[in-house]
């Protein structure tokens, strides 16, 4: 099978790295793969780290756009692709109508935000990231939905990393505590949970030996910076700093004793056997642990508060866990049982690749995505792109008891087909 994977962007991001990573594994079993997108610093990961070949796509500056249609339209004519694999719901739109409807190559969708739109066609396959968010897509939305959970490379992210090095170039002291978090340091989504870790730690920081260090680069650095500086001079010491982002950040997890994030950020520090605090949005943080396991097994590991800071929930999930290296050992060791078990890359792979060849076996229905395509461009062209929250806490109260079997399922398509 040929499979062209198109991105939604090469900054470095977990769901681009889950992407990429997922290629290689496709590749690794046989298949080829190609990667699609416009340039960005994960040019070298996809070509040089993973060895896939690359494809760098027009630049543009809005979407869906006729020149970005028509050069994947070429690609895929020239390179005998089987099937597009786009992720997020612009590449969706380019692939739908440069792939599928002039040559009737398939299309599966992959959407890891945390909302959701209807000008995703109904004819294409659709894996959301978490069940939660599966459930209450496939109960407005009559396309079929399945999911796809951020897949970890548990065998390149695993316990045995040496974090020494790291350690050592941050200055940080064998007796202290080691508290990191790898991010975008962005605006969007990002910047309250970076300065609520940061006050977090900078208040532990005041009477325990406990460093916070933010790997990452973003809009947010500069802000962030200033946050961390005001830390600093406040408690007297270094307490907060950002080293920057790292291509690999292996090494940051490695050196971490305790891990703030969320996402596959937080799964990729689970699968180096290290204690989570999971963080959100709108003042939510919350332990990693034996209760709250099922919350983010359905959920996703992200959550949303009652509004507000959410330091006090952060300093309260770290403090406990200074003092107690038999817990942290504990936790860790117990979230590297449940990556390996749930969240392996080669089982994320054989799961998706279960999906292509049931879509390529799939009769074509070009009718009726001729329709969806009229329908979805004349929408797009009236901006009339409406973005959907699945994360409304009622809707999640009323789906949750419904679907909870479907958590513990194999992630399978769960909504009708056409």
């Amino acid at each position: 099978m040929r499979i062209l994977v198109y991105p939604h962007e090469l900054a470095i991001g977990g769901s681009q790295i889950n992407a990429i990573d997922l290629a290689a594994t496709m590749r690794d079993l046989g298949h080829e793969a190609i990667i699609y997108g416009q340039r960005g610093p994960l040019v070298d990961y996809v070509t040089e780290e993973k060895g896939l070949p690359f494809v760098a796509a027009h630049e543009l500056r809005y979407r869906p756009a006729p020149t970005r249609i028509a050069q994947l339209a070429r690609l895929v004519r020239r390179e005998q692709i089987d099937l597009v694999h786009a992720y997020e719901w612009p590449p969706c739109l380019d692939a739908y109508y440069g792939a599928h409807l002039l040559l009737g190559v398939p299309v599966v969708a992959t959407v890891l935000s945390m909302g959701f739109t209807p000008l995703i066609p109904t004819t294409v396959p659709l894996l959301m990231g978490t069940y939660e968010l599966a459930a209450d897509v496939a109960g407005r939305w009559p396309g079929r939905v399945g999911v796809m959970e951020p897949p970890i490379d548990t065998a390149k992210d695993h316990p045995g990393n040496d974090g020494r090095a790291f350690r050592q170039r941050q200055g940080v002291r064998d007796d202290e505590i080691l508290v990191v978090s790898v991010s975008r340091l962005s605006v969007d989504l990002k910047l309250d949970a970076l300065k609520d870790v940061i006050d977090a730690v900078g208040a532990l920081g005041a009477h325990a030996p406990v460093r916070l260090i933010l790997v990452g680069d973003g809009d947010a650095a500069d802000e962030l910076a200033r946050r961390a500086a005001a830390v600093n001079e406040a408690v007297g010491r270094v307490v907060v700093e950002l080293a920057g982002p790292l291509m690999d950040p292996r090494a940051a997890y490695a050196a971490a004793d305790i891990v703030a994030g969320m996402g596959s950020s937080a799964l990729r520090a689970m699968a180096h056997a290290k204690p989570v605090v999971v963080q959100g949005e709108h003042g939510f943080a919350r332990l990693f642990d034996e209760q709250s396991a099922e919350q983010f097994l359905w959920a996703g590991f992200y959550g949303l508060g009652p509004g507000g800071s959410a330091a006090a929930q952060v300093e309260a999930a770290i403090a406990p866990l200074l003092t107690d290296p038999a817990r942290r050992r504990r936790l860790g060791d117990q979230g590297r049982e449940l990556v390996v078990e749930r969240f392996s890359l080669a089982a994320a792979a054989r799961r998706v690749l279960d999906l292509y060849e049931e879509t390529l076996l799939r009769p074509a229905t070009r009718g009726a995505s001729w329709a969806q395509g009229v329908r979805v461009g004349a929408r797009a062209a009236g901006n009339e792109i409406r973005i959907h929250d699945p994360r409304d806490k009622s809707r999640r109260q009323a789906t949750r008891a419904a679907q909870l079997t479907a958590a513990a399922a194999s992630p399978e398509l769960v909504g009708p087909s056409h």
